[in-house]
């Protein structure tokens, strides 16, 4: 599981940070990438990352400021060029699917798979299987905008297979059923309790990432001892009367955040092109003074998301 930052800008592109884009790897848990945002040339930062559109699974749209959407429609029509025929799911708030639909239409933009928009019309569970959850609560914003919890479910625990042995147990068939926790009955008559020989469950990861939103209790519950956060910081912290007249939030709002739901690191982007060099530096430090796990992210930066 890796996070690669494509855009950690706000408002409009600058030189040194694209408009927002979070990639989520999730390769070897599923063979596939999902992708927060896609903001105006996302597909061209794409391009200097080992994300292959084709694998692109599921896209989750923040809110529909142009700073976050303008780079969807391209994106969905070059999958189809680059050999993406399986299908893609493409969630977030009601106006979205007008927005793609025309723009393809008016494009004479032909995708060469199924294409599944889902407008968010409550906050709860949005998607779950056998792996993942995702949990989707509105944030604070000028227009709806919403923030997702992606929560891995536990994994089973680890066959004894040491154990196993010392009872003179040798591998075969047999091992597929102890390790689904049956009762097996072995050749010389003993039982055995498959659940025996099963190690503690691997605690699964937790990932928040949040759109553009005014510090709210919403950012607080999605968080919730997350491994990682990621938080917009488009204003210093001295600017937290402009942050909120525009619906944003501070360096020292996430990092506070962050600190009260007991998350493991925070992440900042939505960074505000006003901060430049010195400037930026100053940011990052100004969330850890609160909360000292604080990394700000940079275009192409990458997370890797350990246990």
């Amino acid at each position: 599981m890796e996070l690669i930052f494509l855009g950690t800008g706000a408002g409009v592109p600058a030189k040194e940070r694209n408009v927002s884009s979070v990639a989520l790897q999730l390769l070897a848990e599923r063979g596939t990438t999902w992708l927060f945002d896609c903001g105006e040339a996302t597909q061209h930062q794409i391009l200097y990352t080992p994300i292959k559109p084709r694998r692109i699974e599921k896209i989750f749209i923040t809110h529909l400021h142009g700073d976050h959407i303008f780079g969807l429609p391209g994106l969905l029509g070059s999958r189809s060029f680059q050999s993406g025929e399986t299908d893609l799911t493409v969630y977030g708030p009601k106006g979205l699917k007008e927005y793609i639909l025309t723009s393809l239409s008016l494009s004479k933009t032909h995708l060469k798979y199924r294409l599944h928009i889902h407008e968010i019309e409550k906050e709860g569970t949005l998607f779950e299987d056998e792996e993942f959850k995702v949990i989707v609560k509105k944030l604070e914003h000028g227009i709806d905008s919403f923030g997702y919890r992606i929560v891995e479910k536990d994994l089973p625990g680890t066959l004894l297979v040491n154990e196993l042995k010392k009872l003179a147990i040798p591998p075969g068939p047999i091992y597929q059923k102890i390790k689904a926790g049956e009762m097996v009955t072995l050749d010389d008559g003993r039982v055995i309790n498959g659940n025996d020989f099963i190690g503690p469950s691997q605690k699964g990861r937790v990932i928040t990432i949040l759109g553009d939103t005014r510090y709210c209790e919403n950012s607080l519950e999605l968080a919730l001892d997350a491994n990682i956060l990621v938080h917009e910081a488009t204003f210093c912290a001295d600017d937290e009367t402009l942050a909120y007249e525009y619906y944003h939030s501070t360096t020292s709002q996430a990092a506070t955040i962050a600190k009260r739901a007991n998350v493991k690191n925070l992440i900042l982007t939505h960074i505000s092109s006003r901060y430049q060099n010195e400037e930026v530096k100053r940011l990052e430090d100004e969330a850890k003074e609160i909360f000292p796990p604080t990394s700000l992210a940079s275009d192409l930066y990458t997370c890797n998301v350990g246990r």
